[in-house]
């Protein structure tokens, strides 16, 4: 602690002074002096007098922390962040009147002294000692730019104060270090140095930004009365912060009218420039510098991107390096972000399901083949403020990628029972004769094992929604209509395990990042999923097979200009025959099945509509060769507790909400502007040679001789989970229910 009144050891000041003095005068510094030892916040003894030779010093300079900057797919900002908005500039891109304004008022010897200024030094260390501390800095340019570099660099907080600490130590290694500086880089580049890193004020650090931030313009476009506020900003930027309020901000006009008399006094301007300077209002704008994704007008695909790079080791060791690279490192980031596709997505999700409704719907859109994630969307705005009703999380993405749990996926599911049974050999027309009603047995009597060969049972009901009567179904009636008991036979037949590998080799899984969920009801989507998940195991059907792990970035710029470039990783998971048999089943389901009041897309299409039971989410997932697309709704404040019946969602009353009822027509019309203009693409016709007719024993049988009884015939209501019997109607405004069904979704084993 420092003693008040005089330091101790008042001599060896004295001392020093004149040594430092002498050194000079003889031209000496640079090669060392002999100097009393010192320490604590004045001079000492150490075990006696012991010498301290002053010799330069090498300085550790690492990369200034400076912004990144995430592009679209066109090369278009959408997000940048960082630890400290800066932006570096050569001295040719700041204004030579900054460059003199700030040497008047800070060092205006500078291009004529070495590594100190010895007058200075020597005024300021007399001062401090007669004062009774470090009551004046005297600090050269130099002195300061090592100062700033070694206070950037500290890690900690405590390591930061003792960079800046008022003690004669401090200030003795600053003189060391700032004699190499002196030797390693020219003047022009220790003040291109000093203007990059010093703080101004109002979050902005470096000349750059100071001058976006507070005159909306670049540094090499400033004038005077501009240049002599930002030069009087770096004395005391915390006191004189134009962003605090009125009394800070004539703080900084004063210090500004203080540079620009000191300019005149040396001569830099003329007295009747700087008193029309004078007369200049202060011109603070106070321009927003969006940081992180909360300002980004594409907050969720802002999200998955930096959570992408947080979360691969590839980009650092530690999640602190990985943030640092993120947050420090200078990059440009070029993203798979296509802007079209995005507004299709906004514009219309939007439209449907309002940012006001409890109820959320989201959505993502992948390119099938590399796994590029055009789009991520969301019926709420990003934010934490929850009178507006903002969302802080990625509502489109897993945990893993700054989202939630999501939602049980429902009968989107089923599709992934239907490859594999295509993958086993089944055939289009292969099918079984089914109730009303699955009974699920108790583990001992369970058909059903896990992949680690355990029998695993859930001693419930599955049937059929609304009531329907079962009877045969082929692999594709069953999957028009999305008939609960068919895949339950369906996937008894299969292999409860083959269906979760197959889910495995599509990408499938769980959004909260835990172990899929291996139960008899895993066709009927009880796990949960999030739209990037499901949008991506669809693309690798429209992709003949092709699984493409989901992918945002496609290059990285780093602050030196060297590119990486990141490609798709890709394996084909599928036969290109069983993906191609897949979406001809599939694209029936928009002209004979749960999607048939809602209609196609003009061009080849596939999907499937998801429903779970008890009415608690409510997906469709479909695709082209071109593009694919998942979108969910759910209540994110506990879609059991909160399910969709009686619900009013973007205006319009809901007794129940299906799968077509509104994830449906999102996807219909996101899809429909997301590809105007793009030529359409064909699916690969079935290879009917492999796939046509029925196996034996698969084959419907024939129906027996009915006696004609007159009248109508009421038909075979085999009934499927959206309650279609007879392929839909295309009469009605929103298709029958798709997936309801009396399974036990929340069931554990």
């Amino acid at each position: 602690m420092q003693a008040s009144g005089k330091p101790r050891f008042g001599n060896a000041i004295l001392t020093l002074v004149k040594l430092i003095a002498a050194a000079a005068m003889a031209g000496v510094l640079a090669a060392a002096v002999a100097l009393p030892a010192v320490g604590g916040a004045g001079f000492g003894a150490k075990s006696g007098v012991e010498s301290l030779r002053i010799e330069a010093e090498e300085l550790n300079e690492p990369p200034l922390p400076e912004k990144t900057v995430l592009l679209d797919n066109d090369g278009k900002q959408i997000a940048q962040f960082y630890f400290q908005n800066r932006e570096s500039v050569p001295l040719s891109k700041i204004a030579p009147v900054m460059q003199q304004a700030i040497i008047a008022i800070e060092d205006f010897r500078f291009y004529e002294h070495g590594a100190l200024d010895i007058e200075g030094t020597i005024r300021a260390m007399t001062k401090n000692f007669f004062g009774g501390g470090v009551v004046q800095g005297g600090s050269s340019i130099t002195q300061q730019y090592v100062k700033l570099v070694i206070f950037n660099s500290a890690e900690t907080e405590e390591e930061q104060l003792k960079a800046i600490e008022a003690t004669y130590t401090r200030k003795l290694n600053e003189i060391r270090y700032a004699m190499a500086i002196e030797n390693k880089y020219s003047k022009d580049e220790i003040l291109n140095r000093y203007l990059n890193i010093s703080y101004f004020g109002d979050g902005a650090y470096g000349i750059e930004a100071a001058s976006k931030r507070f005159f909306d313009k670049h540094a090499s476009e400033l004038e005077l009365h501009e240049a002599a506020t930002l030069a009087g900003a770096v004395q005391n930027p915390s006191q004189t912060d134009p962003g605090r309020g009125k009394e800070y901000r004539a703080r900084l006009l004063s210090r500004r009218n203080t540079v620009l008399d000191r300019m005149a006094q040396l001569g830099k301007i003329t007295i009747p420039q700087a008193a029309e300077a004078k007369k200049a209002k202060l011109g603070y704008k106070g321009e927003k510098m969006p940081g992180g994704c909360e300002d980004s007008s594409y907050p969720y695909f802002c999200l998955y991107v930096q959570n992408d790079i947080l979360n691969n080791p590839d980009f650092g060791k530690t999640e602190k390096a990985r943030r640092d690279f993120l947050n420090r490192g200078g990059l440009t980031i070029r993203t798979t972000l296509d802007r079209k596709m995005q507004k299709a997505a906004d514009d219309t999700i939007r439209k449907y399901v309002y940012p006001t409704d409890e109820q959320v719907a989201a959505q993502a859109l992948v390119e099938p083949g590399t796994g590029a994630i055009k789009a991520l969307s969301a019926s709420r705005r990003f934010g934490d403020n929850k009178k507006k009703n903002e969302m802080s999380y990625n509502l489109a993405a897993n945990r893993a990628h700054g989202g939630g749990s999501g939602f049980q996926a429902g009968s989107t599911f089923k599709v992934i029972t239907l490859l594999t049974a295509l993958d086993e050999g089944m055939k289009l027309n292969d099918g079984f004769g089914t109730g009303k009603t699955y009974d699920i047995p108790t583990n001992s009597l369970s058909p059903f094992r896990d992949c680690k060969g355990n029998r695993t049972g859930e001693t419930h009901q599955v049937f059929n929604s609304s009531e329907g009567a079962g009877g045969f179904n082929t692999l594709q009636t069953g999957t028009w209509g999305s008939v609960n008991t068919f895949f339950m036979k369906l996937e008894e037949h299969v292999g409860l395990c083959k269906v979760v590998k197959m889910a495995q080799k599509l990408g499938i899984e769980r959004a909260d990042g835990t172990k899929l969920r291996e139960v008899p009801t895993f066709t009927l989507g009880v796990n949960e999923m999030d739209p990037v998940t499901v949008a991506n195991a669809y693309a690798t059907i429209g992709a003949r097979g092709k699984y493409c792990a989901p992918m945002v970035i496609t290059e990285i710029v780093d602050r030196d200009g060297k590119a990486t470039n990141y490609k798709p990783d890709c394996d084909q998971v599928l036969d290109e025959k069983v993906a191609d048999a897949a979406s001809s089943i599939l694209s029936g389901v928009f002209t004979k099945g749960t999607m048939t009041g809602v209609g196609g897309i003009g061009r080849d299409a596939a999907g499937k509509t998801g429903t779970t039971d008890g009415y608690t989410a409510a997906w469709f997932a479909g695709y082209t060769p071109d593009l694919a697309s998942a979108v969910s709704i759910g209540d994110p404040r506990g879609a059991f507790k909160y399910d969709l019946t009686g619900v009013t969602i973007g205006g319009e009353p809901f007794p129940y909400v299906y799968g077509a009822s509104i994830s449906g027509p999102i996807w219909k019309y996101t899809m429909l502007k997301a590809l105007k203009g793009v030529p359409a693409t064909n699916f690969t016709p079935v290879d009917m040679s492999e796939f046509g007719g029925c196996s034996p024993g698969f084959c419907q049988p024939k129906p027996k001789p009915k006696p004609d009884r007159g009248g109508n015939d009421p038909g075979d209501h085999r009934g499927g989970d959206d309650g279609n019997r007879g392929g839909g109607d295309d009469s009605v405004d929103i298709p029958p229910p798709d997936d309801g069904g009396g399974v036990i979704i929340p069931a554990t084993n």
